[in-house]
This record gives structure tokens, sequence and C-alpha cells, in this order.
């Protein structure tokens, strides 16, 4: 087991580091060596696995990153811009392959991570599962071969919890449509329609967000012209997939040159 990649979780008592920290502690082919809540958390100082209302796992909850990073080769991050950008500088420096689900970074944020890229591994989505990989690349094929006769409509649905809208998946999703088309999606985005908003605009590309309950992800992208439409769809049932998406990433990270890459670099698509 010495010999296997060391792996810290950040954000250890949310959904996604829950589900990150059982999934890696599970693996054959990694070993979870730390987990880092907020300093104050209630969790800090406890075994991760009692914390979670199991069996310990040897792992105890700390709020020092740097202390975590020096025994790891990678850590995984779904946690939020700011804290996610602080990680990003010290698994730079620590030259930890850093996995980053987080979504809702800004510009500024990214030109951060670009920074710290340059040191080390980023590998950086939206979305860490193979279905939702799939998706984006028939989005962005299917974009392609039709013109702006038809619309583009993408639709995603999450839990009442999720504080980003659109998702960082639909955001993908959107992306593929406009490279397809060989546009800006910035250019032409629609994500904030109420009231009398007039006609559509030709070629935009637009984004309903729906929340509410305990969905963990759905997203369609809706094909729509005069007469037929073609709907492209993903149903995420177990937060799961986005678990063994995200260890399949930092594994793969593991000896690649310093940059930054996506899940398509690491499924080969």
């Amino acid at each position: 087991m010495a010999d296997l990649p060391g792996i810290v979780v950040t954000g250890a008592s949310g959904r996604m580091g829950q589900m990150l920290a059982r999934s890696i502690a599970a693996s054959d082919r990694a070993r979870l060596v730390a987990c880092i809540e907020r300093e104050g958390h209630p969790w800090i100082g406890r075994d991760i696995g009692e914390c979670m209302g199991g069996a310990a796992m040897g792992v105890l909850v700390t709020d020092d990153p740097l202390e975590a990073f020096a025994k790891a080769q990678g850590v995984v991050d779904f946690t939020a811009p700011a804290a996610t950008v602080g990680f990003a500088a010290l698994a730079a420096q620590a030259r930890l392959v850093h996995v980053i689900g987080t979504t809702g970074l800004e510009p500024a944020d990214l030109e951060k991570l670009e920074a710290a890229s340059r040191h080390a591994v980023i590998v950086r989505a939206g979305n860490m599962s193979l279905g939702v990989n799939l998706l984006v690349r028939m989005t962005q094929k299917i974009a392609a071969a039709l013109d702006e006769d038809w619309d583009v409509e993408v639709v995603e649905a999450h839990h009442r919890m999720k504080v980003d809208a659109p998702s960082g998946t639909a955001l993908m999703l959107g992306r593929a449509a406009a490279e397809g088309r060989g546009i800006s999606l910035e250019d032409h985005m629609d994500s904030g329609r109420h009231g009398i908003t007039g006609a559509r605009k030709r070629g935009d590309i637009g984004f309903s967000a729906i929340r509410g309950g305990d969905v963990v992800g759905e997203h369609d992208v809706i094909f729509a012209a005069d007469g037929e439409r073609v709907v492209l769809r993903h149903l995420a049932t177990d937060r799961g997939i986005f678990a063994r998406g995200a260890l399949r990433a930092v594994l793969w990270g593991q000896g690649q040159k310093p940059g930054q890459y996506d899940m398509m670099d690491v499924l080969g698509l």
C-alpha cells in the first residue's frame, strides 16, 4: 500500500467530499492520506470514517493543507472558488496533481489556476463522469453539423442546495455547442429570461436551471428547428460516478507534464 499514490480530499464534510473519501479509501489503486476542512469545523481532529458515521479509517480531518500535501501525490478538490485557488498555489509548490471539480470559477480565478499549472498538473472539469464527457463531444459534433436554423437550449436540474447556475456541466455543454458552431459562448449566451424578453435571438445558446429536492444532476441539450427536435440527455443518479472519474483523473495525472488538462484528456476523447 505504501507505494500507492497518496490522495488528499478537500471539503471533506461536503457531499462530494464524503463520497471521494469513501471511494479513495476503498480503492486498491490509491491511498487516502488526509482530509481537509476549514478552520473551526467540528470534524477537525476526528477520524473521517467516524465523522461520516462509520468505522474509523485511520485518517484524521485537518485544517492544515501544508501538512496534508507534504505526504501526498495528489489532491481532489470539490470546494469553492476562493478555496480552490488557495489550494492550487499550495499544490503547485508541492508538485501535486490537483484535480478540480469546483464550479463557479471567475476569469480572475482561472488566471491563477493557469499560473499554478506552470508548475504542476491540474485536471479541471465541470463534470468528471464518462457519460457527460461523451455528451459534450456529441454536442460539439451535432452543433457543427446543424446551422442556426436549429436553436440550442441547455436545460439542467440539480438539488436544492446547489449555489451556482448554470451548472458547470451546463456551461461545458454550452461551450461545446459554441465551439461546434465556431462562435464565442460569451457573445451568444442567454440565461436571463424573465418577463417580456422579445423573440429568441437567432444563434443564441439558451440555458435554464431547475433546483429542487435531492436531484444529483440531469442535463439536456435540445436542438430545435421547425418541425423537429434532437434531444441529448444525461441523468446522474449516483454521485459515485463523479468520485470514480476524479480518482481516475488523479491517477492519470501522475507522471504527466505540468499543465492544465480536462477529462477529455484523461479519457482519451
